[in-house]
């Protein structure tokens, strides 16, 4: 049994450091600032221009971009606590957030660490330890092995005692790192080294533990909070069977897979477990839950989960503002007969990854970023604007999207709707495939387990799909920047004011592009349109796609209207767009054209998200082609602006110093009559 939490450690504080990054350091800063509470953001050099640093009330820079030298820096976080003058600490989720030793200097400060005590984060924290505890109390666990040797020798009599398939797991953390499913034994030496190798980057310790592989079964959580009064209550069960890598991506609540007598069950298990280590805090009891009806303790993440949002939803609760409350040493709110649920809740991770080569992260630059948070029912977590650095260093998950509904229905169908509605041009992400997965009949019925992914890898879900002929001829508008200059109508009486287009063709050249270096991938790169583009007397803009192949090209297409949701970025030689639901990125055919995108037709556009260093021309001004109209500057960078032709600047919408975002219009160059 261990000993009861002292009550000193929990109590009022009026200043928050945030010891993480990214959308859950905006979301507790948030909170904290609806609470009336002031905040500290901690900062790497990548996340110097970060959004949650500019949210906060103060940020303090704590080291170099890679993890161990910043976030996962224990003494570089405890002088900025000090530095700062923070009275307490929250530490989100990942990174230090279920590390003893990082709890123990936080309460070494003399700051309120905004968590359960080090002690339950040993207890739990470590998932071979847990195993132990909930063993000794009785509680079923899924089989395996948690003991000290740890040699690969070891570990593989034991695995074949287990039976495989097994599951390698890091002991000290979760999300998925540390984790490999192992078929058979001649796999095993490998997906031990690997493990261990991700398991210290992620959490400082190469242990591991082996348990049975469940691989059809339902990943159930139970959202419990403890006061230091001893009290604990739970919030249900969320479902977060479908995964990918062993990583959540869909999560919902309540489990479409559990009814009111299970719920029952599992909710005084997971409330048993918490009160016997005097767990004080809001944390998460994980299970696998079999078709039988029988479930089994996984682990306890000591901490907030990412997924926390739908429980939220559905309970009115805020965790975050409870975890204020209790770690200031006030009694929970409410008791369980309080605690009632209502309506569903669904929740998709939005991520940097190039799906069809086998969800492989990806970083660059989000140029252009719309949030569907203005739809009913929609919330959107995240720490994202034009122009936001993606970074290898982090994980790939940049947003999250959450419906709430009266039915689960309805909360499916505000969910697609939203996805749908949300613009991220710059970089891949899982978008597509999120919406395959929420229109996939399995998951609409609610029977998605957690090898969904695996079992439909070859059934489409994870191909690389391909534009239709209108939306790559939507994007050869956007690369010669004829999107504000073409009149688009349906009669041919025109206004004498109204600027016209000559009757001429242009043509342009557009190669699918793919993020991943796989053979699928790279075979998708070899996919390439050439596209004609005609203005026609009347106004009218129309295009077509031709082969060159020798076969006849396809008919001509007006384009009489743009789509309501197409927008478009143009920058290096790249035009991405955004249409139909969905993101494009296509490369032009030559480095030639990376200038003609800036300057086709005179309108002159920033290629990327910068500072206006200098402006060298003024309104009027005649210029020459190649001559320099501004420089722009980025990431200690400069980029020359080049006027595309002779001609006169007869716009100009920049200053110097004012900041642009990517495809930003700064002037506009008038050809001189010959």
């Amino acid at each position: 049994m261990m000993a009861e939490c002292s009550p000193e450690a929990y109590r009022p504080f009026r200043r928050i450091l945030i010891a993480n990054r990214g959308e859950i350091a905006c979301r507790v800063i948030r909170a904290a600032h609806a609470a009336g509470f002031e905040t500290v953001a901690v900062y790497s050099e990548q996340d110097r221009d970060s959004l949650h640093v500019l949210m906060a009330d103060q940020a303090v820079h704590i080291g170099s971009s890679q993890p161990a030298s910043s976030y996962l820096n224990i003494a570089s976080i405890c002088n900025a606590i000090q530095a700062s003058g923070a009275d307490a600490v929250h530490p989100g989720y990942g990174f230090l957030s279920e590390n003893a030793e990082f709890a123990q200097a936080v309460l070494a400060t003399g700051a309120v660490w905004i968590g359960p005590t080090p002690q339950s984060i040993r207890a739990m924290g470590n998932k071979a330890r847990a195993k132990e505890l909930m063993l000794a109390a009785g509680v079923r666990c899924i089989p395996g092995y948690e003991g000290l040797d740890q040699s690969d020798s070891n570990l593989l009599a034991q695995a074949v005692k287990i039976g495989f398939p097994v599951m390698v797991k890091a002991a000290a953390g979760g999300g998925g790192r540390g984790m490999r499913l192992v078929l058979s034994a001649d796999q095993l030496p490998n997906a031990l080294a690997r493990a261990r190798t991700e398991s210290m980057q992620a959490f400082g310790s190469e242990e591991l533990i082996l348990e049975r592989a469940m691989t059809c079964a339902h990943h159930v959580e139970i959202q419990i909070a403890g006061d230091v009064f001893g009290n604990v209550v739970h919030f249900g069960e969320r479902d977060c069977s479908v995964q990918r890598r062993h990583q959540k991506i869909i999560e919902e609540s309540p489990s479409p897979a559990v009814d009111e007598t299970l719920r029952t069950r599992m909710g005084v298990m997971a409330v048993q477990a918490a009160r016997s280590i005097h767990y004080v805090g809001v944390g998460t009891i994980e299970c696998l839950l079999n078709n039988d009806g029988e479930f089994y303790f996984m682990e306890m993440n000591t901490r907030l989960q990412v997924e926390h949002a739908v429980t939220e939803a559905v309970y009115g609760v805020d965790l975050v503002a409870m975890q204020f409350e209790l770690a200031q040493g006030s009694a929970l709110s409410m008791t369980q007969d309080q605690v009632q649920f209502k309506g569903h809740a669904i929740e998709v991770r939005l991520t940097a990854e190039d799906v069809a080569a086998g969800f492989l992260p990806q970083s660059g630059v989000i140029a252009r970023w719309q949030s569907p948070e203005y739809l009913e029912g929609i919330r959107v977590d995240h720490c994202l604007r034009d122009d936001t650095i993606v970074s290898s260093y982090y994980d790939s998950m940049i947003a999250k999207i959450i419906a709430v509904a009266e039915s689960r229905d309805l909360a499916l169908a505000r969910l697609s709707g939203a996805l749908k509605q949300t613009v991220v041009l710059g970089i891949p992400t899982n978008q597509p495939f999120l919406s395959a997965v929420l229109e996939h009949p399995e998951f609409r019925a609610g029977q998605a387990t957690t090898d969904f992914v695996e079992r439909h890898r070859s059934g489409g879900l994870l191909d690389q799909q391909h534009p239709d002929s209108r939306t790559v001829i939507w994007a050869a508008v956007a690369a010669q920047g004829l999107l504000d200059t073409f009149i688009a109508v349906d009669t041919p009486q025109r206004d004498s004011n109204e600027r016209v287009l000559a009757s001429v063709i242009s043509t342009i050249t557009l190669h699918a592009m793919a993020a991943g270096v796989t053979a699928q991938a790279a075979r998708s790169r070899t996919q390439r349109w050439i596209v004609a583009l005609q203005a026609r007397p009347d106004g009218v803009l129309q295009g077509r796609l031709e082969t060159g192949s020798g076969t006849e090209p396809n008919p001509w297409i007006a384009l009489r209207h743009r789509p309501r949701d197409f927008v478009s970025t143009c920058a290096d030689g790249v035009v991405e767009v955004f249409v139909q639901g969905r993101a494009w990125a296509f490369k032009l055919d030559d480095s030639a054209a990376a200038t003609h995108t800036q300057s086709a037709n005179g309108l002159i556009r920033a290629p990327l998200g910068a500072r206006v260093a200098t402006v060298l021309v003024r309104q009027g001004e005649r210029v020459k082609s190649g001559q320099t109209l501004a420089v722009l500057e980025s990431m200690k960078m400069e980029h020359a602006v080049i006027a595309p032709f002779d001609g006169t600047i007869d716009e100009l919408k920049v200053i110097e110093g004012a900041q642009v975002r990517s495809g930003a219009q700064l002037m506009r160059v008038t050809a001189l009559l010959a």
